[in-house]
């Protein structure tokens, strides 16, 4: 089919429709479905009665909806002979935690098909990554991990944290001939926002300015978008708070451009701190943008430990829209 057809868009939507983060996604697979009869959707439990915790009800296309058995690693190897054969799998892990198992299959296979065929391979295969915390989940079932793609070449990595990019960023994906790992934080999926019913793509690896300010540029990722602007909101902060929104290929240009007005930059990014997508902002930032800075550059992750499974520690372990405000006023002083 051809998918360059399809209107690619970049800015926000000021429509009237408005639908809800989950239903967002959800239209961009009937959607994708509907247009291209190579796209299906394959995973466990991704043929549930809950539709994916939601985003998956009242498809029209059902019959492409395929459950798989417990067996990560082998079905991750199916969706890639899939997408080898010339479909367009979307590949589902109701938590990132479970593609551990699969990892062999993710960075061996399907990261590196393209790179050693020299690029005559192609790979259109969406992995969806369902992130977040819950009802005291615990460390096996409560991860991030978003780091960890980011850091394999050949991989993609999107977190949009609006329904409008969502839905834009799906679509896009589905479209590309890259494997794209399509990281979802279930705290989003209840969040409204202006949606355009017509397909559309959002270009890959250009983020956005979702508030703008002149004291502190704050790069955030997922929900911690939607904490940060609530803590500029409710305490009247002077700050640009940037959304990547694909972490990989990265929006150099936009994190640089900010800070070069800002002079100060603080990534809040909610996975580990070593080696994390925080520290790597950071890094951008030192070395191309160094004589911008007007203090040192900082970052606000989780701890350096696995997510507790008690519901208060569990709150306390993630960095609030009032700790992100806290460490704003730090920085400002």
């Amino acid at each position: 089919m051809p998918w360059s057809r399809i209107t690619q868009s970049h800015a926000a939507h000021d429509g009237d429709r408005i639908i809800t983060y989950k239903e967002a996604i959800g239209e961009a697979i009937d959607q994708a479905m509907e247009y291209d009869p190579r796209v299906f959707a394959i995973g466990l439990d991704a043929n549930d009665k809950f539709g994916v915790f939601g985003t998956m009800l009242n498809l029209t296309h059902k019959e492409r909806v395929i459950g798989t058995p417990i067996s990560e690693n082998a079905m991750t190897g199916v969706a890639l002979g899939a997408a080898l054969s010339g479909l367009r799998p979307i590949m589902i892990h109701l938590r990132v935690d479970f593609m551990m198992v699969a990892m062999d299959q993710i960075v061996n296979y399907v990261a590196k098909w393209r790179y050693m065929f020299q690029g005559q391979v192609k790979v259109p295969l969406v992995i969806r990554a369902v992130i977040g915390r819950g009802w005291g989940s615990g460390a096996q079932h409560s991860g991030t991990l978003q780091s960890l793609f980011t850091h394999i070449p050949g991989l993609k990595v999107m977190m949009p944290s609006s329904p409008y990019d969502v839905k834009g960023l799906f679509l896009a994906a589905v479209k590309d001939d890259y494997p794209v790992i399509f990281i979802e934080h279930r705290w989003l999926y209840k969040n409204t926002g202006h949606v355009p019913k017509e397909m559309y793509c959002l270009p890959i690896g250009k983020g956005h300015i979702v508030r703008q300010g002149n004291r502190l540029t704050v790069v955030a990722t997922s929900i911690a978008v939607i904490d940060t602007l609530a803590a500029c909101k409710d305490n009247d902060l002077d700050v640009e708070v940037l959304d990547p929104r694909t972490l990989k290929p990265l929006d150099e240009e936009l994190i640089l451009q900010s800070v070069a007005k800002t002079g100060r930059l603080l990534v809040v990014d909610y996975d580990f701190p070593r080696c994390g997508f925080a520290s790597e902002v950071c890094a951008l930032v030192a070395e191309k943008g160094f004589q911008y800075l007007r203090g040192p550059v900082q970052r606000l992750t989780f701890p350096e430990c696995s997510m507790p499974a008690s519901g208060v520690l569990e709150k306390a372990f993630y960095p609030s829209s009032a700790r992100i405000a806290t460490r704003i006023r730090e920085i400002l002083k």
